[in-house]
């Protein structure tokens, strides 16, 4: 998040759904939607943080319009086709970035487990 911060003034974290983790990895992430939400909140470290929309994903993009899209290091679902989406909502000037990751083999969730 700290990565993600240095590219703009507004830090909005949309925190996945349980349900969608579910129906992408095939199983329950180990902690609850609602936990990883307060975790993010408690961090201090972003503006807002919301869960995620259940039917439309693209749904907070759409409200707030944002100029930089940062996507964590191994973010694979829904960003195959994101370019595309945001050129048919015409939000051609949207940055997207791939984060770095932070000594993922220590702070990946699983690791910490």
């Amino acid at each position: 998040m700290r990565q993600a911060k240095k590219y703009g003034d507004f830090l909005l974290v949309v925190i996945a759904r349980d349900r969608i983790v579910k129906k992408v990895k095939r199983k329950l992430p180990r902690n609850n939607e609602k936990n990883r939400l307060k975790t993010v909140e408690n961090s201090g470290l972003a503006d807002e943080v919301v869960l995620g929309h259940l039917r439309d994903m693209y749904a907070f993009i759409k409200k707030y319009k944002p100029d930089v899209i940062a996507l964590g290091y191994d973010q694979t679902a829904f960003v195959d086709k994101l370019e595309e989406k945001l050129l048919s909502m015409d939000m051609k000037s949207v940055r997207i970035i791939r984060l770095k990751s932070y000594r993922p083999n220590i702070y990946k969730s699983s690791k910490l487990i």
